[in-house]
């Protein structure tokens, strides 16, 4: 069997989608020039191809825009699913220290590298 890049041989995939914040009330929820409170999922999906896995994506985000009573108030609230931004197979098992995912980079300057790099206070939320 020929390799193929785009194919998990684990059956996993990495998918990223993003989410737009919106009151229901508000106007111009539309508006391409305004600005809004976005999340960026990330999630693993399991699948038997790309397609696949890019449907499950989206049916997993379309999960998380059902509209709520958001704040003090009570306020009609939503989050909007706006597109899968990444989708990434898996290449090895799942196990403690397996790569899932891997991003090459252009070259940079050692001091730009070594900035990049988080110590473990700065992970935390």
């Amino acid at each position: 069997m020929a390799y193929d890049k785009n194919a998990s041989p684990v059956g996993w995939y990495v998918a990223s989608y993003v989410l737009r914040f919106i009151q229901l009330s508000e106007p111009g929820n539309d508006d391409p020039d305004k600005m809004f409170p976005t999340r960026e999922n990330t999630i693993l999906v399991k699948a038997t191809s790309l397609d696949e896995a890019y449907d499950k994506a989206v049916g997993f985000a379309a999960m998380e825009t059902r509209p709520y009573k958001g704040g003090e108030t009570g306020v009609d609230v939503q989050w909007v699913y706006e597109g899968i931004t990444s989708l990434v197979p898996v290449y090895e098992e799942l196990a403690d220290g397996s790569e899932i995912f891997f991003s090459e980079n252009e070259p940079r300057k050692l001091e730009t590298i070594r900035n990049s790099a988080c110590d473990r206070s700065e992970l935390r939320q």
